[in-house]
């Protein structure tokens, strides 16, 4: 049984509450003030053994043109269409108001599954506004409490029949197809690197400062308007992930608030959605860090890039706004200089130009993202390691601090994703950064890893008698002989105290 049910009303009478309620997650951010949702949010929801997905929605508003408001009220009318079922809340402590009633007779006319549900109304203090819904002619109104969970059995008990009826009729729309079974792959021709599926999409996520275009970019990936554009920075709040396939590779896509500095973010819902969207790098596999082509590589975008790093992902650098350059060839030049030199850590990553207008250099774009993750992904035999690690040490030996020679004894690769690597050596402690830094860049050029983090782990191997703290053993034909010589000992000495002892 799935179909979709879109949480529908006026802003913060309750729906990202609900919402995190049937998911059973903290996925959509909450707060008291009005307005905080604007995109549209999808989760997978479960109440009771129905499974369904559920759509939060931005609190509808009274606006026409194309503010802000009105390009969210828009978005919010466009899942109203393509839903199954809406859910059509009110708060029940402020009653029907002249807005919930002109968007009643919206639903009615756009959405043949409309469910009235009065939230907030647990207690005394709910018992007006939700008799007052039945003004709104949407039928009886359910009275629920998103916050402490009250009145879900009723909103399962009415969807049960309605879930019913979308599984007959998905079951007769169903198509004949034939099935091919593909031949079983042995143990030794599984890949070592496996494209994303369907079922295992590539996880990406876009983040960069504000008004940057990060939403625009991914709205071009989707050919549709699915996430809210403008002018204004500082639109996209929740980190919203998106599932579609990128010329013809499967992707989890997270549209992320943009960052700001520390500094400047003094409001509490902005943190939480810069909170949200650093949650979603560390879900990512790959992050793309988007840059204004005319502001590229300040002090923020730096240390945007540098978290990416740090938390592990493989990263792929993305120059927007490229259609309004001019001197493009001059401009390229100048962002691989400044890359090069401002982000050494990630020598060798992608840099692409894109123009999430226009949607030119997608392609590019996506041919980094893959490349980017085969990398992430990729595994180096043992046996090629330690013989690059014996040429790295005879082209360059490691120092010899205080006259104790170090001694690379082994390399061998620990996990993947990104790449780790532990050598076995003797005085790690006596190892410089600056070594360590030479090895790391050897293993990106040798074994074609550009851009990726690389972890080196130096674990210390040196040289240890293992027969230090066994005790001697005594063959047992030599044994009885040994005994007899401590007998004799044994006597020769008990002879000599008795003799001291008389002499006295």
């Amino acid at each position: 049984m799935s179909f979709t049910l879109a949480i529908v009303g006026r802003p913060n009478v309750g729906k990202s509450t609900l919402f995190n309620r049937l998911v059973g997650k903290r996925l959509a951010l909450v707060d008291n003030m009005p307005g905080v949702t604007r995109d549209l949010r999808e989760g997978d929801a479960r109440l009771g053994d129905l499974r369904f997905i559920v759509i939060d929605s931005a609190g509808l508003e009274l606006a026409e043109d194309d503010s802000l408001q009105g390009r969210m009220r828009r978005l919010t009318e466009r899942a109203v269409e393509e839903a199954d079922i809406c859910l059509f809340l009110i708060d029940a402590r402020v009653g029907v108001t002249p807005a919930d009633e002109i968007f009643a007779d919206i639903l009615r006319k756009k959405n043949a599954h409309v469910i009235l549900a009065a939230n907030k109304a647990e207690g005394a203090a709910g018992d007006a506004g939700a008799l007052e819904a039945w003004s709104l002619g949407l039928g009886e109104p359910l009275r629920i409490s998103a916050e402490h969970g009250e009145g879900l059995d009723d909103l399962y008990t009415t969807l049960v029949p309605l879930a019913d009826e979308f599984e007959a009729k998905n079951v007769a729309a169903l198509p004949e197809t034939d099935v091919t079974i593909e031949d079983e792959l042995e143990e030794g021709d599984i890949p070592a690197y496996q494209p994303p599926t369907a079922a295992k999409p590539l996880q990406l996520a876009v983040i960069g400062r504000p008004n940057a275009g990060k939403s625009t970019l991914i709205n071009k990936i989707l050919n549709e308007d699915r996430l809210l554009t403008g002018p204004e920075a500082g639109i996209t709040r929740d980190a919203i992930s998106v599932t579609t396939e990128f010329m013809g590779t499967p992707m989890r896509i997270w549209d992320t608030a943009g960052m700001r500095k520390k500094a400047k973010v003094t409001d509490k819902v902005e943190k939480l959605s810069v909170a949200d969207g650093l949650r979603a790098v560390r879900f990512a596999e790959v992050v793309v860090v988007l840059l204004d082509v005319n502001i590229p590589f300040e002090t923020q975008d730096l240390r945007i890039a540098d978290f990416a790093e740090t938390e592990g992902r493989a990263v792929v650098v993305a120059a927007n706004k490229w259609d309004l350059e001019e001197g493009k060839p001059e401009k390229l030049k100048e962002l691989r200089e400044a890359f090069e030199r401002l982000l050494p850590q990630l020598k060798g990553a992608p840099l692409v130009t894109v123009s999430a207008k226009t949607g030119k250099g997608l392609d590019r774009l996506h041919a980094a993202i893959l490349k980017a993750h085969e990398v992430w992904n990729r595994r180096v035999p043992t046996a090629k390691l330690n013989r690059w690690l014996i040429a790295m040490t005879e082209a360059h030996p490691p120092p010899a601090p205080g006259g104790r020679r170090i001694k690379l004894r082994y390399i061998t690769q620990a996990k993947t994703r990104p790449p780790a690597f532990v050598v076995k050596s003797t005085h790690t402690d006596k190892i410089p950064e600056s070594y360590e830094r030479y090895l790391v860049n050897g293993l990106r050029e040798s074994f074609d890893m550009p851009g990726t983090p690389i972890r080196l782990y130096m674990r210390d191997q040196g040289k240890t008698n293992p027969y230090k703290d066994r005790k001697k053993s005594i063959p047992s034909r030599l044994k009885k002989h040994v005994d007899a010589k401590k007998h004799a000992a044994r006597k020769e000495g008990a002879k000599k105290a008795r003799d001291a002892k008389k002499g006295e």
